[in-house]
């Protein structure tokens, strides 16, 4: 499966931003969709995840109330909805999938099999 993630950017603080993972082979709908975000010289950590079924979400505490994951099956597109953007948001961001991860792992890169490229999101006045 190839992810490719898109929609990154240059927003201002309190700006909206949406970035979306599109997979070639395989539909994401079977399959749990994670955003991970990596910031310059750390490792990459959990944004949010879709499982498969049910589509349930699950956030990091740090964008909780403002970060919405979703999917478009007709698109096979999964898409991160960022909501008041803060300079402390600026990373890299990933897509991932994986199938069979269970609850406790959902925010571990390891549970990860596919990896998309990143997309550059910064947050900037």
């Amino acid at each position: 499966v190839q992810l490719q993630a898109s929609g990154g950017g240059l927003v201002q603080p309190g700006d909206s931003l949406r970035v979306s993972c599109v997979a070639s082979e395989r539909t994401l709908s079977s399959l749990t969709v994670g955003w991970f975000r990596q910031f310059p010289g750390k490792e990459r950590e959990f944004v949010a995840a879709i499982r498969r079924t049910p589509s349930t979400t699950h956030y990091a505490d740090s964008v909780k109330g403002r970060f919405t994951v979703s999917r478009d099956n007709g698109k096979n597109t999964v898409y991160l909805q960022m909501n008041n953007l803060a300079p402390e948001d600026t990373a890299i961001y990933y897509c991932a999938a994986g199938a069979g991860i269970i609850l406790s792992s959902i925010p571990a890169t390891s549970a990860y099999h596919y990896w998309g490229q990143g997309t550059l999101v910064t947050v900037s006045s």
